[in-house]
Order: C-alpha cells, then sequence, then structure tokens
C-alpha cells in the first residue's frame, strides 16, 4: 500500500540524498525556540525539548525531509506546554525564515484547540487530525506517536499506559496504514510490546504477592 505523498516530494533512495536534501534546510533557529521545552518534564524521565528532536528524527528516519514538517516537528509542542513564554507568539515563527507562516500553521494544526478557555477532548483532536487534517499534519502525527510509545516502555504507571495503548489503537492506527505503511507496522510492532511487557509487569508482581502471602 502506498502512503500519501508530502507537498513537492521527491524520491530520496539514497543516504547521500537525504544528506543533500538537509543541507538546504536551516533549523538552527527552530532548535532555538524548542530550547523553551527543555523544563518541560516528560512521564517517562527526560524532558519535552528531546521528545521534539526524536520526533524529527523519526521522520528522518523514514526519509521524509519536506523542510516545514522538520522544523515543525522541533516546535510542535511549544503552543500547548510554553504558550505565554518569552518567543512563544505566531509573529516570532512566521518571521523565523520563508517556511515561518507555513510551519506555524502546521504547529496550530497539532496543537490542542481550546475554547472558552477548556482544551478539546484528545479524541476529538486526534480524529481531527487522521480524518480531515493535512498530509504533513498526519505524518507529524505519527512521528509523535512512534516517539510517544518508545518512551512508554520506561512508564511504571500502568493505568497511563493503558490509556495511551488504547487510545493509539482507536484514534491512530486505523488511519495509519493509509498514512504511511512504514510507520503503520512499527507502531504496531511498538504497541504489542508495549502490551506484552505490561501483561508481564502485572503477573511479575501478581506472583510477587502470592510468593509474600505463603511466606
Amino acid at each position: 500500500m502506498m502512503g500519501l505523498a508530502l507537498p513537492q516530494e521527491r524520491l530520496i533512495d539514497s543516504m547521500d540524498d537525504i544528506g543533500q536534501a538537509l543541507a538546504q534546510i536551516t533549523m538552527a533557529p527552530y532548535i532555538s525556540k524548542a530550547m523553551a521545552l527543555i523544563g518541560k518534564s516528560r512521564k517517562a524521565g527526560s524532558n519535552m525539548f528531546r521528545h521534539q528532536l526524536d520526533t524529527m528524527a523519526i521522520l528522518i528516519d523514514y526519509k521524509l525531509t519536506d523542510p516545514v514538517l522538520l522544523k515543525a516537528a522541533v516546535i510542535h509542542d511549544l503552543f500547548e506546554e510554553c504558550r505565554g513564554m518569552p518567543g512563544v507568539t505566531r509573529d516570532e515563527i512566521v518571521n523565523v525564515d520563508a517556511d515561518g507562516p507555513a510551519v506555524y500553521d502546521l504547529v496550530m494544526e497539532v496543537t490542542l484547540k481550546e475554547r472558552d478557555g477548556k482544551r478539546e477532548p484528545k479524541s476529538e483532536f486526534l480524529r481531527r487530525i487522521m480524518e480531515t487534517g493535512t498530509t504533513r499534519a498526519k505524518m507529524l502525527k505519527l512521528a509523535d506517536r512512534i516517539s510517544n510509545l518508545i518512551s512508554l516502555g520506561f512508564v511504571h504507571d500502568d493505568q497511563f499506559v493503558r490509556d495511551v495503548l488504547a487510545e493509539t489503537r482507536q484514534f491512530i492506527l486505523p488511519y495509519a496504514e493509509r498514512i504511511n505503511p512504514n510507520m503503520y507496522r512499527e507502531m504496531q510492532d511498538l504497541v504489542a510490546d508495549r502490551e506484552n511487557k505490561l501483561i508481564l509487569r502485572n503477573c511479575s508482581r501478581a506472583a510477587l504477592d502470592a510468593a509474600e502471602k505463603t511466606a
């Protein structure tokens, strides 16, 4: 199955092609903006800044070198996590470079909307992107979720793990194969692995509890 095509996407067959494409992209100003996320911690440890770079790296790993997509990936959580902080404004992003307006629009497309001071439900947010979002938004959300699923292996809050896995199965996997078959397969494998680890962890706890009761 063929996946969705990005605007002006061209076939990249080799590492040289990837290198040449990346050499044309100036990422430093966006990475600098993303550093506002260093102080934002994640459930799995580390911080949101690293997650932005992980998401970009996943896109590159899948040979996606669209400049707007990669620049947005580096700041995709900026307005959700750092709204109101110095430098986190529409004008700041729009004026970074020629891609700024498109980058800003993409970041806002993958940012939870607020209505009357309340954020849209996560289910509506994911459906909005998966069903009616732009190709770039869909690709970015898949890479974002792959990064989240990788990190999920280091989370010990069982209910949080269950919620993320259920959310992925219900709202992302049904659409993912059409968007990018390879990313879909990785996501499927990660979900299955995390579900298996959750079962094993609970079995180990049950066995330990039983051993303590009989000791």
